[in-house]
């Protein structure tokens, strides 16, 4: 009997492995509901395909608006004969086209191109699906995080990382603050590792995000960002009742502006995101938002947030009215 009937209703494919042990294939299967981790699978797969060829081409397709054909022409070789990696987003969403063409590209695909599906779960694509697992294609899974013990595993990974220490009740207080949300929690992490020195302890954490359970520094930072600023002005004071303290709601501020500044600096260039230190889904949302924003703006708001950090670390004598002040002049910076 194969494998493939023989195998444990809802038993993992043998195939299948971690998000975070990623495989590089003529084609791979990134799978699961959480989309941080999908993202850092594909990157994986990405970054071990640059490895090997630094030159290799990146082609994203959309599920939902695939059409006839499309795989072929992504997957064959460029006219100077460089890798080819094609990801597919939004597999779960799947046209008819899409399910048709994967099929029969796995059954014989280019040994020089990678593709990527990214299936965010349920059973559309079963066919699709079968198709791939069958191949004995890798799987890269990312199951939803939802365990308080696996929540912690998280965060103590990515400040192992980073190559930073992190004291367990650090760890706790801030998986006990933001532990909804598991990018919010990566990007925790990442402000943390850029903003302190030394062993991040239970107190800083608890400076930064002690507190907050539905407005965060993040999510004003993101309003500001996105020119609303009736949001991001009624998410801040909600922080900040909430007992949110306003330096580390600067530092999301700066934080989120200084990605913006940095991918804005590397395009048309020779400088790469990894080198920059950001992943693709850093990239990827930074490029949506600086469409909206002009050289002029961003240095606007980059010094309104530097005028409001140095008051809220004594420089003024309001530091709310300083935050509130940033955050407004970042939501009135955007091109409309």
């Amino acid at each position: 009997m194969p494998a493939s009937t023989s195998r444990r209703r809802g038993a993992a494919p043998s195939n299948a492995r971690s998000w975070d042990d990623p495989q590089l294939a003529p084609v791979v299967l990134v799978r699961g509901p959480e989309p941080l981790l999908a993202e850092r699978a594909v990157d994986g797969v990405l970054g071990l395909a640059r490895e090997a060829q630094p030159e290799v081409e990146k082609v994203e397709l959309e599920g939902a608006t695939y059409g006839a054909g499309q795989l072929t022409v992504a997957a064959s070789p460029s006219l100077f004969g460089e890798a080819k990696v094609v990801v597919v987003r939004g597999a779960e969403a799947c046209t008819d086209d899409l399910v048709a063409d994967v099929v029969a590209y796995v059954a014989s695909p280019d040994p020089d191109s990678t593709v990527v599906v990214v299936h965010g779960g349920g059973n559309r694509g079963k066919r699709m699906l079968d198709a791939i697992t069958a191949s004995g294609a890798p799987e890269l899974r990312c199951e939803a995080i939802t365990k308080d013990a696996d929540k912690v595993a998280f965060v103590s990974g990515e400040f192992r990382q980073a190559r930073r220490r992190a004291d367990a009740a650090a760890v706790r207080a801030l998986v006990d603050a933001l532990g909804n949300d598991l990018r919010e929690l990566a990007a925790a992490c990442a402000q943390l590792v850029a903003d302190t020195t030394g062993t991040i302890g239970e107190a800083t954490v608890d400076r930064y995000y002690g507190g907050r359970v539905e407005a965060t520094g993040f999510k004003v930072a993101d309003a500001a960002v996105a020119g609303d600023a009736g949001a991001a002005v009624a998410l801040l004071r909600h922080a900040l009742a909430t007992g949110a303290d306003p330096v580390p709601v600067v530092a999301a501020l700066a934080l989120r502006l200084r990605t913006l500044a940095r991918v804005a600096a590397i395009r048309g260039g020779s400088t790469t995101a990894r080198e920059l230190g950001l992943q693709d889904w850093q990239v990827r949302i930074a490029n949506k938002d600086l469409a909206r924003w002009t050289p002029e703006g961003l240095a606007t708001a980059i010094s309104a947030v530097a005028r409001a950090d140095a008051e809220v670390k004594g420089g003024g004598r309001d530091p709310v009215f300083a935050v509130e002040r940033a955050v407004l002049t970042i939501a009135r910076s955007r091109r409309t």
